[in-house]
């Protein structure tokens, strides 16, 4: 199912995991470990979610590599190509890794075009793609992509939590070490040496986990019921409903791309003098679920100059009338904090409870 679902050329490249977090640590810890030494060097973003930067951290210090970050454009809220190009070398440049979509900033990454960048600049560089926010939301062909590996988690495609896979070019796979070692993962073995299954198998050690395999399937069949296309059309819609209704709003300032350009269907914001867990809290006492904190992307965040933020995020069962039932309580709630800091200036608070 995932083979059919992201146009991989073979089954044997698919690799069950925990989640893309795992998937991510595999790669760092078998063809990272394997392949990489001191004066290489690992390219990655500020935007990336922390289980896309801290493995290559660890791997740099196990290996001596260097890190190499590309930096976001505050303009236009998405990724510098330019300086990110500047970055790649024909010698050194062994691992480019870069997330698909943004799970802060929303932005969607143009793949096919960075990927062109690094094959001219950096042809010897293997291509780690953090899909965790693509996969889930609109058709993605790895074949198409170009990349050489892909790292996605179940639980944000309708699938059970503790269920992901790993993505990777067959051949690349088949001379990478194991991750773990014990049942499975074996072709032969001796008292002294052993050998080792081709992949998959070779990264699936022990027992799988069977029930959220087979609930990621069940997920993968129900979205292609759908067609993906239909999902990536309905969540731009909402996307762009949602970001233009956000920016009606006084005191807020959304992270990301501005209001016209594609994005994907979420909003991480800040709202002026207000913490986003205390704006989330009061939310949540209105029946309005938002996320708040540094979403797993504290570099990120220390770029805009922030430590956290808050983060309106959509899916194929939202509706515009839930966008607006959002605006409206976020407005209210804004409007409580505004007289709650100034009180006898902004006149009263128009009934809102918050505690019940």
């Amino acid at each position: 199912s995932i083979k059919r679902f992201i146009n991989a050329p073979s089954r044997n490249e698919v690799i069950f995991t925990k989640g893309a977090t795992e998937a991510l640590n595999m790669i760092a810890n078998t063809y990272g470990i394997s392949n990489l030494k001191p004066g290489d060097e690992i390219v990655f973003t500020q935007m990336e979610h922390h289980a896309n930067l801290v493995p290559w951290q660890i791997l740099s210090q196990r290996t001596g590599a260097t890190l190499r970050f590309a930096e976001i454009d505050m303009s236009t809220g998405a990724l510098n190509l330019e300086q990110m190009e500047s970055l790649l070398d024909a010698e050194n440049t062994k691992i480019v890794a870069f997330p698909h979509v943004s799970n802060v900033l929303g932005c969607i990454n143009p793949v096919q075009d960075i990927v062109a960048i690094i094959r001219s600049k950096a042809p010897n560089a293997k291509i780690v793609l953090d899909a965790c926010q693509s996969v889930p939301h609109m058709q993605v062909d790895v074949q198409a992509l170009g990349i050489d590996f892909l790292a996605a988690s179940g639980h944000k495609m309708c699938a059970p939590t503790g269920i992901g896979f790993l993505w990777g070019k067959e051949d690349i796979l088949n001379t990478m070490p194991p991750y773990q070692t014990g049942g499975e993962m074996i072709d032969h073995v001796t008292m002294e040496t052993a050998t080792y299954a081709k992949a998959p198998a070779r990264f699936e050690a022990g027992t799988p986990a069977i029930a959220q395999a087979v609930g990621l399937g069940a997920a993968i069949d129900y979205l292609e019921a759908i067609g993906m296309e239909k999902v990536s059309q309905y969540e731009h819609e909402l996307a762009a409903y949602l970001h233009r209704r956000m920016a009606e709003v006084e005191h807020v300032n959304v992270l990301g791309p501005p209001v016209g350009v594609e994005r994907a269907a979420l909003c991480a914001f800040t709202v002026d003098g207000v913490h986003p867990s205390d704006l989330s809290t009061f939310l949540d006492m209105e029946g309005v679920a938002i996320r708040a904190g540094h979403h797993c992307c504290q570099p990120l965040h220390q770029t805009f100059d922030i430590s956290h933020s808050a983060r309106a995020s959509l899916y194929i069962y939202n509706t515009k009338e839930d966008v607006d039932a959002f605006i409206e309580k976020l407005e209210s709630t804004i409007k409580f904090f505004i007289n709650l800091s100034a009180p006898g200036e902004n006149g009263d608070d128009d009934g809102f409870v918050p505690f019940i």
